[in-house]
């Protein structure tokens, strides 16, 4: 099987973007597999996704447990699941998941200054390529450049300190990638973390467009959630390889999981969550047919 690197160099060669899908706990998981199961038997070769835990979503799931279960699917069904550590914001926290085996790791340094940001991925990245070639695998390295908001959930406006202003430079982008060593860079071009009540703002095709020329490597859509799906395309032709999506999920887990318990009295879990499984495969899979273009 293919290792994620070759898969990412296909999506920035081939026109289309990765979905990386953070999950929580066991049913999110089966939602994001279950979706891409279903589409990859529909079109006759398997899709590759991420499935994605941020340092609160790993405390919840488990740092090992996860690894345990995607290391598990892989193997037995020889799929293209990897595994990520989204937004992780110090060289300690990014060790201690490298070293368990995951396949990508996000170091989000974007709230400090250019400098900052530069030593602490270029530390991440030393380290993970110090180990790489220990263990006789390639680890994928991003970094977020240009401020996006953190939280991903219902916003009743664009977060404070999201401005044209605080997106990616691409000169900045350039130096960032040449002085790291990074695989990945998450840019700031009109996307933001969570869902804004009203819609979110329309992406800057024409900042990934230069980002990417500049910088020369692939590029991470953060922020997926709320995007038109026009924008996704344009963004996609423009240079983004892989799409972050979270906060849909956690709306469509809640929304199925109220619904649920609103309308039953069932009390065992597997019942009344299998609901919920259903509804975060709906998304999931939605959103791998327009990742891929089919």
């Amino acid at each position: 099987m293919k290792t994620l690197r070759e898969y990412v160099k296909e999506a920035d060669e081939g026109g289309f973007a990765i979905g990386h899908f953070n999950v929580s706990n066991l049913e999110m998981l089966h939602g994001v597999y279950n979706a891409a199961l279903k589409l990859s038997e529909e079109i006759g070769h398997k899709i590759p996704i991420i499935v994605g835990v941020s340092e609160g979503e790993e405390e919840f799931i488990g740092k090992d447990e996860i690894v345990a279960l995607v290391r598990n699917i892989r193997e037995k069904d020889i799929y293209p699941l990897f595994l990520n550590a989204d937004h992780h914001y110090s060289f300690p926290s990014v060790k201690s998941i490298v070293d368990l085996g995951y396949d990508a790791f996000v170091i989000d340094g974007a709230k400090l200054p250019l400098e900052e940001n530069i030593a602490l991925a270029k530390k991440c990245v030393d380290y993970a390529r110090e180990l790489g070639h220990r263990e006789e695998r390639y680890i994928m390295a991003e970094s977020e450049l240009g401020f996006i908001g953190q939280s991903s959930k219902l916003l009743e406006e664009i977060p404070e300190g999201v401005s044209e202003e605080t997106m990616t430079n691409p000169k900045d982008a350039k130096i960032f990638v040449e002085e790291t060593g990074i695989d990945l860079l998450a840019p700031s071009v009109g996307n933001i973390h969570g869902m804004v009540h009203g819609g979110n703002p329309k992406l800057d095709i024409g900042r990934i467009k230069q980002v990417r020329e500049a910088c020369g490597i692939p590029l991470v859509l953060h922020g997926g959630s709320g995007i038109s799906d026009e924008d996704f395309k344009n963004a996609i032709e423009a240079g983004i390889s892989i799409i972050h999506i979270s906060t849909e999920l956690r709306v469509a887990y809640r929304e199925a999981l109220e619904k649920e318990l609103k309308e039953n009295k069932e009390v065992a879990p597997y019942k009344y969550l299998s609901p919920v499984v259903k509804a975060i495969e709906e998304v999931v899979y939605r959103r791998l047919k327009l990742f891929n273009q089919i």
